[in-house]
């Protein structure tokens, strides 16, 4: 209503609630729709791909930010005490229910014990309730059948030994889709089979000499959404921005910053097709490039061109 009253035209913009199971398969299937633009899983961009595709209609523009298996290297030189406060912003707030949000933990071994100890004293302190409240850092997930999936996933990290540390939820959490901010320790990211989408953070140390070794773990998962590097070193920040695959890159600060009108990406390969809403080539992707050529004779015979281009 409040688009409708800013001048949007009714005919160019209507609400359609409902599961997208039902009400976005419907939609498009239809052989009038010319364009999607979807934020959500890579099961449902490849579910929306498929109907795209089987319909008797010209193709239709796609646009899908989906998830990612968000990474984050942290070598020796790294403070200790920013890194925390930027994990815990990045896998935590939001209940980590963000694109963005950190998955995987990269530590240097060097390091990891000191970083793991503050992460555990900074995670005692993160006020779990309810998000109206200016005071909470960490809300519900979305729904019960989300909460049953991360529940199933530290139950399975608990029975092989993997719990580094779990908040405590205050009884203010009973009622109500809680899950309490975990991280696990896991052998490499390859051991995700899918996006764990809550506040679940996982670790995995690694030696210095293994850090190529790493990247390229980090780029076999086929997601390129977004990924984050702590380190002092100048060079070797821009060695790890030069070979992962991945839209966004932040480098000394959380990974979950992305602003629209501000960071054009959109991932690609498992994350989606881009580009990201707000950018510079978002709206060009919705356009069909339209081309005016006029040639007229002129005086003494000269042909002039006339090239016009719309939208």
């Amino acid at each position: 209503r409040t688009l409708h009253r800013a001048g949007i035209p009714r005919a160019a913009l209507q609400l359609v609630p409902g599961r997208g199971s039902v009400v976005g398969a419907k939609i498009t299937s239809d052989p009038r729709i010319d364009g999607v633009a979807l934020t959500g899983s890579t099961e449902t961009a490849r579910r929306i791909n498929r109907s795209l595709a089987a319909r008797d209609a010209p193709l239709a523009a796609f646009i899908a930010e989906t998830g990612g298996q968000n990474a984050m290297i942290v070598d020796s030189s790294a403070l200790p005490e920013q890194v925390v406060r930027d994990v815990i912003r990045s896998a935590f707030h939001s209940a980590g229910q963000r694109c963005s949000a950190l998955r995987v933990l990269f530590l240097q071994e060097d390091v990891a014990e000191r970083t793991l100890r503050l992460l555990k004293g900074f995670m005692e302190e993160l006020e779990i309730g309810d998000p109206a409240l200016l005071s909470t850092d960490v809300g519900p997930v979305i729904d019960r059948d989300a909460l049953a999936g991360l529940e199933a996933h530290i139950a399975r990290m608990e029975q092989e030994g993997r719990i580094i540390a779990r908040c405590d939820l205050p009884a203010a959490a009973a009622r109500g889709t809680f899950c309490p901010p975990t991280v696990v320790r896991i052998d490499g990211i390859g051991q995700l089979e899918r996006e764990v989408f809550g506040p679940i953070l996982h670790v995995v140390r690694y030696a210095a000499r293994d850090l190529e070794r790493v990247i390229d773990e980090v780029n076999a998962t086929g997601y390129a959404l977004t990924f984050g590097v702590h380190s002092r070193i100048d060079a070797r920040a821009r060695e790890v921005f030069a070979k992962v695959n991945a839209g966004n890159v932040y480098v000394n600060r959380n990974i979950v910053g992305a602003v629209v009108g501000v960071q054009p990406f959109g991932g690609s390969g498992l994350s989606g097709t881009g580009p990201k809403a707000g950018g510079p080539g978002y709206l060009h992707r919705f356009m069909t490039e339209r081309t005016l050529t006029i040639n007229t004779s002129a005086v003494g015979g000269n042909a002039s061109l006339l090239s016009l281009s719309d939208g």
